[in-house]
């Protein structure tokens, strides 16, 4: 089977998948949101076989709250997955959450001191006091999935998707990742959803970007305790992603819907701007009062401005939420306060700035003001507690409007030089020579920087006239 499905863009845009994570996502909303979306069912029905672990697919239209979506459920020796139990007992007329990957309870005893672990995975050697059926660990899923003669690129992200689910469980439980083990049943479901998962993704061919995730509350009832929600390697999964409550007491990120969304997208942010092609919705197994349980998927192009139609191109300027980090200093050392706003760019942070304040007793000090994305603020908060004096850092998130921006490469007789353009309503607002190609350049030609700067102004300049 081949994965070189992507069709390409050659106009300066590029094709994205916006994931609307408004009511969580699994492994099977994932699928079903790709195949509404209209990636053909027969290529997932042609992974699954090509696994050859004796599974199936069995897809349907269902309704979620007035929303029509696809609901993709895996049949394992002729039986559903069943899906795992919420905090919560649930009305006889609903069915259990849609986290089908974590269906499988035991009720049996462990050995004291033995971590728990989710109810598809195990630690070799745990020691139960009756056989399990037989577990798959992460070397034997690596040869299915390697001799499945599924794409490489294919295999590669299902691979890393698996990796970082096991890799989650064995951090939480302080052990070897070899020891980790997928039950016999939760394994072909791991596999099946992932490796689709994979499958879609490489035939869509886009980027995927991703909204905050609605993780859901609660708690969920597991093999050997009850758990908060989000589960633990639900937690592990999505560092550095922004999350919230809708306060919806049920599991809605699961750990393998977590493991998909933390390997397949490659940014999150509010809906971005983007000429819409075509939307699909994957439905969950449970259904909420006045909530619809999917997943909203979006693919289509960024509005490029160098290719893009005038009637799609921004009439205003783009708005997304950043953070906003301050701490008033008075006793660090200078030398040091540079240090530090070197080591938070290098860190992630959109912009790194000191303002001169006269603070208490008179003394004059610095406000430090770090602008990041929420995803990268906990890990910029770390360093300035780290390296500076601050007891205490004030913390929001702010909307700004951003210009669209592109770039340009110029030739100057000293080499090339990037520009950043700037547009709005489709007409060059604003350019500026990247400063650190100029940087580069007059340091290595013994050029005057601001000469550098300035040729490469003229360069571009030039190319507008052509």
């Amino acid at each position: 089977m081949t994965d070189d499905r992507r069709p390409k863009t050659n106009d300066g845009s590029a094709r994205i998948a916006y994931l609307d994570c408004f009511s969580g996502i699994s492994g099977d909303m994932f699928l079903g949101a790709l195949i509404d979306a209209g990636v053909p069912a027969k290529i997932f029905e042609d992974a699954v076989e090509a696994l050859n672990v004796g599974a199936k697919l069995e897809i349907r239209r269902v309704n979620r709250s007035g929303i029509s979506a696809a609901k993709v459920d895996v049949v394992v020796g002729g039986k559903k997955d069943s899906p795992r139990i919420a905090g919560e007992t649930p009305a006889p007329h609903e069915p259990h959450t849609h986290a089908h990957e974590h269906a499988h309870l035991h009720t049996h005893s462990h050995k004291p001191g033995v971590p728990h672990l989710s109810p598809i995975l195990e630690v070799a050697g745990a020691g139960h006091s009756h056989k399990h059926e037989h577990a798959r660990g992460l070397k034997e899923i690596r040869e299915i999935i390697g001799k499945s003669g599924l794409g490489d690129s294919v295999k590669n992200t299902a691979l890393a998707v698996f990796q970082k689910l096991g890799e989650a469980e064995a951090k939480i439980h302080n052990v070897p990742i070899d020891t980790i083990h997928f039950h016999e049943v939760g394994a072909v479901d791991a596999m099946v959803d992932i490796v689709c998962a994979a499958v879609g993704a490489h035939a869509l061919g886009v980027e995927f970007v991703c909204s905050a995730l609605n993780v859901g509350g609660g708690t969920v009832e597991c093999a050997h305790g009850t758990f908060p929600v989000p589960a633990p390697a639900t937690v592990e999964l999505l560092q550095g992603a922004p999350v919230y409550s809708s306060g919806i007491q049920a599991e809605l990120v699961t750990p393998t819907g977590a493991a998909i969304v933390s390997t397949l997208a490659k940014r999150f942010s509010s809906f971005p701007q983007m000429k819409i092609e075509t939307t699909g919705y994957g439905a969950g197994s449970r259904e909420f009062p006045g909530h619809a349980n999917v997943l909203r998927i979006t693919v289509g192009e960024t509005t490029g401005d160098a290719s893009a139609d005038k009637s799609v191109r921004a009439t205003r300027p783009e708005e997304d939420t950043i953070c906003v980090l301050e701490a008033n200093l008075d006793d660090l050392s200078p030398q040091v306060f540079g240090y530090v706003m070197d080591r938070l760019l290098e860190a992630g942070a959109l912009d790194v700035f000191a303002t001169p304040v006269q603070m208490k007793k008179n003394r004059p000090g610095s406000l430090l003001t770090v602008l990041a994305k929420p995803e990268a603020a906990d890990t910029l908060s770390h360093i300035m507690f780290a390296e500076t004096t601050t007891l205490g850092i004030r913390r929001r998130e702010e909307k700004r409007q951003i210009l669209a921006r592109r770039w340009e490469t110029v030739e100057t007789r000293w080499g090339a030089v990037r520009i950043k353009i700037a547009n709005m309503n489709g007409s060059v607002t604003n350019y500026a020579p990247e400063y650190e190609d100029c940087r580069k350049i007059a340091t290595e030609q013994d050029v005057p920087l601001k000469t550098v700067m300035a040729e490469a102004m003229e360069a571009y300049s030039r190319s507008l006239k052509r």
